[in-house]
């Protein structure tokens, strides 16, 4: 059985089609990347897992169970289960590092300041920065907040961990610090994670399966071998990070066209002139 299930999801915002009739299957245990072009419903997809947006058509389902029709109290319960990264971390700027992981164990559960404070000592040390605990977000880089923001999302030890451009705004180094993150909580925790990403680099080091979204329609499902291999323009160009060749063939034929303005007869005539002969 799937841990998360799409069964025909339909979704727009005005007249923009976001989502057409996707289906999808997690298994748990996963490391599934979702590619696409900005825009391309990413993001949507993830909203959809944990209800923070419903469906137009279609169902969405979580451990056996259908979650897009449940109140937002049961809704709470089921959110439990997962931990989310977003894109720029989102730490509470008011707040320490030491409150800011703290923040869901107090929020949700009955567990005591003490009991706290040892999950906070834990999930910083699983994330390799146990010496931040008393610091404030603005002291920390940006690779560092991603960190934090991690230690948050596995807090309450979810079965599952969503991950919104991981690595997005982050040099290669740092970028890659937070790949060997999502690989160690998989082998560790044995959460099921999904990772929205551009990063060709990260997707391909981080994933065991892919999905891959153009214009609400899900275009490529399969392994990282058998994306590489894919003869679909569209995911190759993606995948090498490629302009497609009628887009480039715009931008030459406006080149050609952007001659500079003449000068005038007058003008020509003064420049011609010896310089100190020129007004």
């Amino acid at each position: 059985m799937s841990l998360i299930e799409f069964r025909s999801i339909s979704k727009r915002f005005g007249r923009q089609v976001v989502l057409d009739r996707v289906s999808l299957n997690i298994e748990k245990g996963q490391s599934l990347i979702i590619l696409g072009a900005s825009g391309s419903g990413k993001s949507v997809m993830l909203k959809h897992m944990v209800g923070l947006l419903r469906p137009d058509s279609g169902e969405v389902w979580f451990g056996g169970q259908r979650i897009d029709e449940l109140p937002e109290i049961k809704l709470a319960k089921i959110r439990e289960e997962f931990g989310l990264l977003f894109q720029m971390g989102a730490l509470f700027d008011s707040m320490t590092v030491e409150e800011n992981v703290a923040f869901p164990v107090m929020e949700h559960t009955d567990k005591p300041p003490e009991e706290a404070s040892r999950i906070v000592d834990e999930k910083l040390r699983m994330v390799g920065l146990p010496e931040v605990r008393k610091k404030m977000p603005a002291e920390l880089s940006g690779g560092q907040r991603k960190r934090v923001a991690l230690a948050r999302a596995i807090a309450l030890n979810p079965h599952v961990i969503l991950y919104d451009e991981p690595t997005t705004g982050l040099d290669p180094v740092r970028a890659d610090v937070i790949n060997e993150l999502i690989i160690k909580l998989q082998r560790e925790l044995k959460v099921t994670s999904v990772v929205v990403t551009h990063d060709m680099h990260s997707a391909f080091k981080v994933g065991d399966r892919m999905v891959m979204l153009h214009e609400g329609h899900l275009i490529f499902d399969g392994t990282p071998e058998q994306i590489k291999e894919s003869d679909n323009p569209l995911i190759r160009h993606f995948v090498r990070g490629e302009a497609d060749e009628s887009e480039l063939a715009g931008l030459r034929e406006s080149s050609a066209t952007d001659t500079p303005p003449s000068r005038s007869a007058a003008t020509q005539r003064e420049m011609s002139r010896p310089p100190a002969e020129r007004r």
